[in-house]
């Protein structure tokens, strides 16, 4: 195990610490974590286990499998193997040398045949949702973290560049997918990109072209793509792309667990005005937002900031998706996971905060026609948002000999 690799003891115990002092301040005795990305961001691992959290004492990691590569990979202090889960009450109860009244669990992702087993395993003890401040804790991203997060964006930036060799007319959609993935797992892609809403699923992200490109689909995303057929419904297809048509990557770079989210418009030969100055629009909202959003911020004004400029610029129509599908936010909080609070969204009353973590994409779908827009990476400093990504926001046109 590269030593690299491990999630600091100090940035677990921070971390476990805000969990507690939320457990203390709401008199819960105790919280179990067990979602996969929840589990990684207390623990540093992923291995299959049960992390309790008492409201006083040090954490305590209950592993099946494995319990060595668990030691290896994570830097808590108790880390125990857990023979059966009918263990559960009786190891909790000795390590807190009494009974929990009150835990904590994460109901929005908890399988509810998982919540009746504990409800049967431990008697007498009420259960509560925690899946909220679990978020709110990893929403505002530490020092480490966000240069974990700049080292993802800095090779998206490598993705976006990789285009330029592999795009030519007639190579379909798909295809030049395999390309670009190929590319990303050289350069240590892990593979899965972890999505916290149910049902939501992502393979790398979006690489489509033309009208392919404004296929709507399922996806809580502006875009979704025609894909290869009904069992994915999104992505990249079949189609070949052309010359002069806005062709769309907006891939996800996923590195040693953390995210960045990234979206550039390429165009072999030029473009027609139309794309071009719909881009530039983009690019406006964009920039406002940058200058706008800074810590106590409402996220929820932000977004309306966009909805009324993209008025202004004629654009009320295919901002953000066409029709009755659009979505309605401009951007998502990032780290581990893909939709990590806060949403620029709708109604949202939540307060930006320094250390938080977004992607904000402006967008513009035309059915039948395609996609432009722009997706960066950004962190909350207190002067506002510093931008993680460095590749050109501009369509980038490439001109084959």
């Amino acid at each position: 195990m590269n030593e690299d690799h491990r999630i600091p003891k100090t940035e677990l115990d921070g971390r476990i610490l805000k969990l507690q002092q939320y457990l203390q301040q709401h008199s819960i005795d105790g919280a179990l974590v067990v979602q996969k990305a929840d589990l990684f961001y207390f623990t540093g691992t992923i291995q299959d286990a049960h992390l309790f959290v008492p409201a006083d004492r040090p954490p305590i990691l209950m592993v099946y499998k494995s319990v060595d590569r668990a030691r290896k990979e994570s830097t808590l202090g108790l880390i125990e193997p857990l023979k059966g889960l009918g263990r559960l009450p009786e190891i909790i109860r000795l390590h807190c040398q009494s009974s929990p009244r009150q835990i904590g669990l994460e109901f929005d992702v908890l399988p509810m045949r998982n919540h009746l087993t504990f409800q049967r395993l431990f008697s007498g003890v009420e259960w509560v949702d925690i899946s909220d401040a679990i978020r709110r804790i990893r929403a505002v991203k530490s020092a480490y973290e966000i240069k974990r997060i700049a080292i993802a964006a800095e090779l998206s930036d490598q993705l976006a560049a990789g285009m330029s060799e592999s795009l030519r007319e007639g190579i379909t959609e798909i295809e030049l997918a395999g390309q670009i993935e190929a590319l990303a797992r050289r350069l240590g892609h892990q593979g899965i990109v972890r999505m916290r809403l149910w049902g939501n699923e992502m393979f790398y992200g979006h690489l489509m072209a033309g009208e392919s490109a404004a296929v709507e689909s399922y996806l809580a995303s502006p875009t979704g793509g025609a894909g290869i057929g009904p069992a994915v419904a999104q992505g990249p297809g079949f189609r070949k792309i052309c010359c002069h048509e806005p062709v769309l990557l907006d891939y996800v770079f996923a590195c040693q667990g953390y995210l960045s989210d990234h979206t550039r418009i390429f165009s072999l030969g030029d473009l027609p005005d139309k794309w071009v100055r719909a881009h530039e629009a983009m690019l406006k909202i964009q920039s406002m937002i940058k200058k706008a959003a800074r810590p106590g911020v409402v996220v929820g004004d932000l977004y309306e900031m966009a909805i009324d400029l993209a008025e202004d610029l004629g654009y009320t129509d295919h901002f953000m998706g066409a029709g009755g599908h659009r979505v309605h936010f401009i951007g998502h909080g990032i780290g581990t996971e893909l939709d990590e609070y806060p949403f620029l969204a709708k109604g949202q009353q939540m307060r930006l905060q320094k250390g938080m973590v977004f992607a904000l994409e402006p967008k513009l779908i035309f059915p039948g026609q395609g996609v432009v827009g722009v997706e960066n990476t950004h962190v909350v400093t207190e002067n506002g948002l510093r931008q993680m990504g460095k590749y050109p926001d501009d369509i980038t046109i490439i001109h084959r000999v």
